[in-house]
């Protein structure tokens, strides 16, 4: 079976890199826009687990564990559902332009998931990065100012 292309999003915060860093990595932040992660750190090996879905009836236990860290730059974690085959990462990379700060967010199927379940079809990714990519940029662009 023949895996989708990454999904790949650009934006150019209003944001200096290290606030945008610190709405990726200081979980106090990371709730504020992102009020689904019970709890976050920036270290290889850390693993979370929530519930997610797009309905109260269809939730989908998520796991994600850090793999890769480059402070203030580039953080990149598993997004994989329990009990369920397939796998996948997400990396965020900031690139720091001034005051403002280029992300680009990309997760990347490895392993397919079931394709008989319209709720991890790949246009569904698209959806639900685009959102927490411009959830971030309001976030960060509300801080600052």
């Amino acid at each position: 079976m023949q895996l989708p292309p990454p999904v790949v999003i650009h934006r150019t915060l209003n944001a200096p890199a290290d606030l945008v860093w610190r709405a990726l990595t200081d979980i106090s932040l990371l709730k504020q826009w992102l009020s689904f992660f019970p709890d976050f750190k920036a270290e290889v090996g850390f693993e979370t687990r929530f519930a997610l879905g797009p309905s109260e009836d269809r939730q989908y236990e998520h796991i994600c564990q850090v793999t890769e860290v480059e402070e203030g730059r580039k953080l990149t974690y598993s997004w994989r559902f329990k009990d369920i085959a397939g796998d996948s990462y997400v990396t965020f990379e900031l690139e720091a332009q001034g005051e403002q700060t280029l992300l680009t967010l990309t997760h990347r199927i490895t392993e397919a998931f079931p394709s008989d379940n319209p709720d991890l079809a790949a246009e569904g990714f698209v959806t639900g990065w685009t959102y927490t990519a411009d959830a971030l940029k309001s976030f960060v662009e509300s801080q600052t100012g």
